[in-house]
């Protein structure tokens, strides 16, 4: 009898605690995914089967928000491997989402394929310009060549020195708070990706590419 072939025990550990938490972060959102599916289909069935009405658009809303926060959080927390590779129409279905029950609107022209690695930076952008916009606003993202850019424009925005002066020079800020977790993950994924971070801003618009 033979046996199909297992790789040493050692290569199936995490290799530092970056991994580690990369992989609890794909557990929790696995395991969430599945029962919000299930509710969206539910409130699915009751907008077939109910005249439509303010409060059934607002639980509509709320549930696509959380499902697309989810997939995102899956993307931006969980593990991604170098050789993966993710649809532009999936990040867009993210994005689109978000829009649904969330102060931040978005616009996006997106490639029809890029690497997960790639992604998982984007995706921990756009959750710091959400921090940099908690009024609400427009996060515009595009891609040319090999470069994206991302753009948004709010009647005011937050920018806190101690989460973003660092992101350039690829340093993490100082004990971020569990809702700020995103920059301090921002320079790992710049070293990873081999990309460099450069931002602009005023008073009104903050411009990011890398």
């Amino acid at each position: 009898m033979t046996y199909p072939y297992l790789p040493p025990y050692n290569d199936l550990m995490p290799r530092s605690p970056h991994e580690l938490a990369a992989l609890l972060g794909s557990r929790i959102c696995h395991d969430l995914i599945n029962p919000l599916g299930a509710i969206g289909n539910g409130v699915e069935l009751l907008r077939m089967s109910h005249p439509k009405s303010p409060e059934l658009e607002l639980i509509a809303d709320s549930v696509a928000h959380a499902q697309a926060r989810i997939r995102m959080f899956r993307l931006a927390f969980g593990m991604v491997r170098e050789e993966q590779r993710i649809s532009g129409r999936e990040i867009g279905s993210i994005l689109e989402g978000l829009s649904k029950g969330g102060k931040l609107r978005f616009s996006w022209s997106l490639p029809v394929e890029v690497s997960r690695q790639e992604a998982k930076l984007l995706l921990l952008l756009v959750q710091c310009c959400e921090n940099a916009m908690p009024w609400g606003g427009v996060l515009s993202i595009g891609h040319e060549g090999v470069q994206w850019q991302l753009s948004g424009q709010a009647s005011r925005l937050k920018l806190d020195p101690a989460l973003w002066d660092g992101l350039p020079r690829g340093e993490p800020p100082n004990s971020p708070s569990p809702a700020e977790v995103h920059f301090a993950l921002v320079p790992q994924m710049l070293e990873d990706t081999g990309r460099r971070l450069s931002m602009q801003s005023d008073d009104e618009t903050l411009k990011i590419s890398f």
